[in-house]
């Protein structure tokens, strides 16, 4: 799984980690009153790698937790989704509205190996100081440069240019920096 190669999500040692992560959630997510720094620890103590000042509003949901690496000063608002079957980076200062989607997980295109119950994840990059906005959804295998701004609402299908707005369904760049 962690290699992006066809896994079976229903394998035992997959759903262990998942029913662990379940648990760690229903922690996370009652302690929508704890202080900042005390959400902050939570988080350190499950994601792969949480940066100074990296803050996530609960509620918050993900897959496994530890595929996920926030730099520093990452802002995710309320009710924000992470499928992260593989790694899911996200770069120093960006910031990221609610229920937005980050889907690493992904599906073969073909009906038989859908059948066979199997699946793989692609990796999805994000880069420092991107902005996106509220309800974006972003797909497996993106990658967002440094700079860019994603459209509230928007489906990030392929990847975004440094520095490019990019907005719609499919998202598209409307505008890049000079």
């Amino acid at each position: 799984m962690l290699a992006g190669e066809l896994y079976r999500p229903g394998d035992p040692e997959i759903q262990a980690e998942q029913r662990a992560n379940k648990t760690w959630l229903a922690r996370y997510n009652a302690a929508m009153a704890l202080p900042v720094a005390e959400r902050h620890a939570l988080l350190s103590e499950h994601f792969g790698r949480v940066g100074v000042d990296a803050v996530i509003r609960p509620p918050f949901f993900c897959d496994f937790g530890y595929n996920i690496s926030l730099g520093n000063g990452v802002f995710l608002n309320f009710n924000c989704v992470i499928l992260d079957v593989v790694r899911v980076t996200i770069g120093d200062r960006t910031q990221i509205g609610p229920a937005t989607q980050i889907y690493a997980a992904d599906h073969p295109r073909d009906a038989k190996t859908r059948r066979d119950g199997l699946e793989f994840g692609r990796p999805v990059t994000i880069g420092a100081d991107v902005w996106i906005g509220g309800g974006a959804l972003i797909m497996p295998g993106v990658t967002i440069g440094d700079g860019a701004v994603i459209g509230a609402g928007s489906v990030v299908t392929r990847d975004v240019a440094a520095g490019a707005t990019a907005a719609g369904n499919p998202a598209r760049v409307i505008s890049k920096l000079m």
